[in-house]
């Protein structure tokens, strides 16, 4: 399916509010199951709130991009440039592909009204033209969630394979994800 008019851009400074509350809705949908409210609602407001998303729209080590679907933003994507926060995916990136700089796909939602119709396509294909462009030849890479396989086959619809894992920390509560490299 297309998406029904849908731009991918980069992020303006101003839509930070309405990005916050995208991935307040979206997040809670890729937690595993058996994640409690308190913890999600903790990390949320920990990490995604609408100065993170200024700064990052702002940060030029970052690339923070919307898919403009109209009245409000039907996605958005948010790739960082550097070395992984992790020793785990530090250690399995260095080990795979060799020393950094790396970009990370570090979050990638489309909002629920929109799934399934092209929009999460269109921002994958962006992601993948601008990870290319602000680290050319570097590896692209994400974390995931062990248990989200829905998500884990998207990514490998779109040339990412699994190449280790990680404990990923969601408001104080740890769970197993896997790594995965972009392999065009």
């Amino acid at each position: 399916m297309t998406a029904p008019s849908v731009v991918v851009r980069p992020a303006r400074p101003d839509e930070a509010a309405e990005l916050a509350w995208l991935a307040a809705l979206t997040f809670p949908l890729a937690c595993p199951p058996g994640t409690s409210t308190a913890t999600m609602a903790r990390h949320i407001a920990e990490h995604l709130s609408p100065e993170r998303f200024r700064a990052w729209s702002r940060d030029p080590g970052c690339a923070l991009l919307v898919a403009d679907g109209g009245e409000s933003p039907a996605g958005y994507v948010l790739l960082l440039r550097g070395e992984p926060d992790g020793d785990a995916e530090r250690d399995v990136l260095r080990s795979t592909v060799g020393p950094g700089p790396y970009v990370e796909l570090s979050k990638i939602y489309v909002h629920p009204a929109r799934q399934g119709d092209g929009t999460a396509n269109a921002l994958m294909a962006a992601a993948v033209r601008t990870a290319d462009e602000i680290a050319p030849d570097r590896p692209f890479w994400l974390g995931t969630n062990g248990d989200n396989l829905r998500a884990q086959a998207f990514y490998r619809k779109h040339g990412f394979t699994v190449v280790g894992s990680r404990t990923y920390d969601v408001g104080g509560v740890q769970h197993d994800d896997v790594v995965m490299l972009h392999t065009p």
